[in-house]
């Protein structure tokens, strides 16, 4: 194995924060030992992590699809990023070496970041080197960390949407980490005419956001919200993306569309899976309407994503925590009071 010439300022143990009640909002704070990369891995030592909804739902066990419950123990996060310290036997061939700034994702090689391996709520993690994706060095770590997967995850989605610049897009669950940066990449990045749907306490960081109207949900009802948005735009959405894990918001959606529209699903949700509501077949082909499902995205659509961080194309709302208040935040995202992203700043316990 070939190591860095500064293998002794490795630590053999570092701070991680852990599910210890998996099933329970409960997070605890352990020193766990630094791991040595295997064959065609990297040692990365992180220096921030988003926090995503998903890592609440995989520390609560909210997802039944998954093949087996969340683990006591299990280290959490997938949107990490730092600097690579350590290269395993044969990673060199992947064209990384010792020192390169790159990132964690949620999934490489049927292995979810945070779920079946150890994630990125800790100081050091293990990488495919044929998989981490390349960080400037000149964007934010605050910014580059959820571009790993909530950018990359909604810029995939509006590639699929089928919308053409100037059109009008709807998201639902617009203030939310997933949302806020659909809202800034359809509107600033690909000039989409962007809708926000959302709770009235999240209307001031979605309109931040690059959204054009801002729809209360807490004012409509599912039948009048579709008109409100074909009220707004004349003929229906050409499409909307649900970034929320809410099966109301996909019940919803299709009401939305103009003829030929499309509905993209991103947000998972929670409990026993239910079918979208109102998807009726002689409605969907009188209107032409679609369904794509888009889940992440690949490693050039995560290169793009970061290049238009870099370029200030993507704004949203970021708070960045300290380790110690990563529980607080998923109390938080529990109660729906986040607007936008926070991140962890794994420097600081």
């Amino acid at each position: 194995m070939s190591t860095t010439n500064t293998e002794s300022e490795v630590p053999k143990t570092h701070k991680a924060c852990v599910y210890d009640q998996p099933g329970t909002c409960s997070i605890a704070i352990r020193d766990v030992p630094t791991p040595e990369p295997r064959p065609n891995e990297v040692l990365v030592k992180l220096t921030h992590s988003g926090i995503c909804h998903s890592d609440y739902g995989i520390m609560m066990n909210s997802w039944n699809t998954l093949p087996f419950p969340t683990q006591a123990g299990q280290v959490g996060g997938h949107e990490g990023l730092g600097h690579i310290v350590k290269l395993g036997e044969g990673s060199d061939k992947a064209g990384v070496k010792v020192g390169d700034r790159v990132g964690i994702k949620w999934v490489s090689s049927a292995q979810i970041s945070g779920y079946s391996t150890p994630g990125t709520f800790q100081q050091y993690a293990l990488g495919p080197a044929n998989y981490v994706t390349p960080i400037p060095e000149s964007l934010s770590g605050e910014l580059a960390a959820p571009m790993l997967c909530a950018g990359v995850t909604t810029y995939s989605a509006l590639r699929k949407c089928g919308a053409s610049p100037g059109q009008w897009v709807v998201v639902s669950g617009a203030g939310g980490g997933l949302g806020t940066v659909a809202t800034s990449l359809a509107a600033r990045g690909m000039g989409f005419r962007v809708i926000g749907i959302d709770m009235p306490n999240k209307k001031e960081g979605v309109l931040e956001s690059g959204a054009e109207h801002f729809i209360d949900l807490t004012q409509f009802d599912d039948t009048n919200i579709g008109k409100e948005v074909k009220r707004l735009t004349g003929l229906g959405a050409a499409a909307v993306i649900v970034c929320t894990g809410n099966n109301k918001a996909y019940g919803q959606a299709l009401s939305m569309l103009r003829f030929g529209g499309t509905l993209v699903c991103v947000g998972m949700p929670t409990g026993e899976p239910m079918p979208i509501a109102d998807a009726f077949p002689t409605a969907m082909v009188q209107q032409g309407h679609k369904i794509v499902g888009s889940a992440v995205g690949n490693r050039r659509e995560a290169i793009d994503t970061l290049e238009m961080a870099t370029r200030g194309v993507i704004k949203f709302p970021i708070r960045t925590v300290g380790m110690s208040e990563l529980q607080s935040v998923f109390e938080d995202m529990e109660n729906g009071k986040i607007t936008g992203r926070v991140v962890l700043d794994l420097s600081s316990v």
